[in-house]
This record gives structure tokens, C-alpha cells and sequence, in this order.
């Protein structure tokens, strides 16, 4: 999906029930809806069939895996870019999933520290735990 819909990962989370990212997409696109379906639609193809769907998401031809909005916020500048990013690469701990941000494998945190962007044992801000994204 991602070569079709060309977009780059700026910063991504992955936990057991929501997922955080930031992307940069063309200056021509701006159609983050259209990827999150092409995403939520490949990724739930891999799981069976849920056999008690309300009758909206029947209607709907949903598979019960995924909620159906996503909250979605345009980056303002460079500092803007930084909170979102540190709410991200926090949210493990934030939602008690590891005790650490380096504990968590499932977060561009790892890729941050390898391109010295962050060091290994940074653990967030007091605001950075208060920020609310939607959730």
C-alpha cells in the first residue's frame, strides 16, 4: 500500500490496541483516509471472520478489529513535530505497556536512537504523559 500511496513514517507506535503515527505525505496528497482503509482493510484479511457483528458493522462490511475514526492532527512546525513525537514514543509507558520506552520494540523510538536523535535512555516528559491525541 505504501508504494502505491507513497508516504513516509516520521514516527510510528504500535500497541496492543491503538496505533500512533506520524507521516509525511506528498505535497499533492493529503488523503490520509484513504491509506488508513487500504491499511486497516490488508491487515484485518489476515484474521477470521468475528461471528458477532453488530448490524451497523455488517452493513458496513466491518470486521470488528478496528475502530472506525481516527483522529488526525496537521504538524505545525518543528516543535509541534517534536511533542507529537515524544506523545508517540511515550505512549508504551503512558499506557503501562513497559516500564520503559527503550522496553518497547514495537516503536520508531529504536530507529530514533540508532540516528542519534534521542538517546537510549530518554523516558519523556511530565507533559508529554499529560498530552491527550484522542484516545
Amino acid at each position: 500500500m505504501q508504494k502505491q500511496y507513497l508516504f513516509e513514517t516520521v514516527a510510528v507506535c504500535v500497541l496492543p490496541n491503538h496505533i500512533h503515527t506520524i507521516w509525511t505525505l506528498p505535497p499533492d496528497d493529503a488523503d490520509y483516509s484513504l491509506r488508513w482503509r487500504l491499511i486497516k482493510t490488508k491487515f484485518s484479511a489476515h484474521f477470521p471472520r468475528a461471528e458477532n457483528l453488530s448490524a451497523s458493522k455488517q452493513r458496513r462490511n466491518e470486521r470488528g478489529i478496528w475502530q472506525r475514526r481516527f483522529y488526525e492532527h496537521t504538524v505545525r512546525n518543528e516543535a509541534d513535530l517534536q511533542r507529537c513525537a515524544d506523545y508517540i514514543h511515550y505512549n508504551p509507558v503512558k499506557h503501562r505497556c513497559a516500564a520503559s520506552v527503550h522496553d518497547w520494540p514495537f516503536s520508531s523510538f529504536h530507529r530514533y536512537v540508532r540516528h542519534g536523535l534521542l538517546p537510549p535512555d530518554w523516558g519523556g516528559t511530565p507533559e508529554t504523559a499529560d498530552m491527550d491525541f484522542g484516545e
